[in-house]
């Protein structure tokens, strides 16, 4: 199931007076925290469409590959087991990724058929690379009902006089994949609460593939 983007959070309200200041203020906290290498967590300011209100999105994301996954057969049900979402990663630049996905998300979904599933092409900018066109991902978000987000392989920009790439810049990267996640999230909790219908399962959700 996909939420349609901007149907529940304002997408643009990041860049707005009150936007920026909740993003500073998050950035300011966030900037004694150092990350452990397993788990990173995320705050992330988003404004609810309906309501207008402005809320806080504690996003905390488990990172395992795939070959930990294969090693060891506790590290999937560990990190399933409490879990709101699945990312799913493929980069534009390795077909062999792409074709994958089918494989890795009824692998590593199971019967857990309520998380929400979010598939993100990474180096979505080496286009003389590319090894994924938009066509074929077009057709797998037909086939499998999920949004694919992209997300570029190099930062962004450096300013006059930095050595590293302005930070602003890859969060306006990142935002319309943090803000997609955040309206998934808040369209489930609704659901769970009885507060809006249930979305029918599609296809794929229904049996596997």
């Amino acid at each position: 199931m996909s939420v349609p983007p901007g149907s529940v959070v304002v997408p643009d309200w990041l860049k707005s007076p009150e936007g920026k200041e909740h993003l500073a203020a998050i950035l300011r906290k966030n900037k004694r925290k150092v990350f452990g290498i397993q788990t990173t967590v995320v705050y992330w300011p988003a404004k609810q469409g309906e309501s207008g209100r402005a809320v806080i999105f504690r996003l905390q994301f488990w990172d395992c590959g795939e070959a930990a996954l294969r090693k060891f057969d506790h590290i999937l049900p560990a990190c399933r087991e409490k879990a709101d979402a699945i990312l799913f990663l493929f980069s534009f630049t390795d077909r062999s990724s792409f074709d994958d996905l089918p494989a890795q998300i009824s692998r590593v979904v199971g019967d857990a058929g309520s998380l929400i599933r979010i598939v993100v092409g990474t180096k979505f900018d080496q286009f003389m690379h590319a090894d994924v066109t938009e066509r074929d991902v077009a057709e797998f978000q037909r086939t499998w009902h999920l949004p694919v987000f992209r997300a570029q392989s190099a930062a962004g920009p450096r300013q006059v006089g930095r050595r590293t790439p302005d930070a602003g810049t890859g969060l306006w990267e990142v935002a319309p994949l943090l803000n997609g996640l955040a309206e998934h999230l808040w369209h489930q909790d609704q659901v769970a609460a009885g507060l809006i219908p249930a979305p029918l399962p599609s296809p794929k959700e229904t049996g596997p593939c």
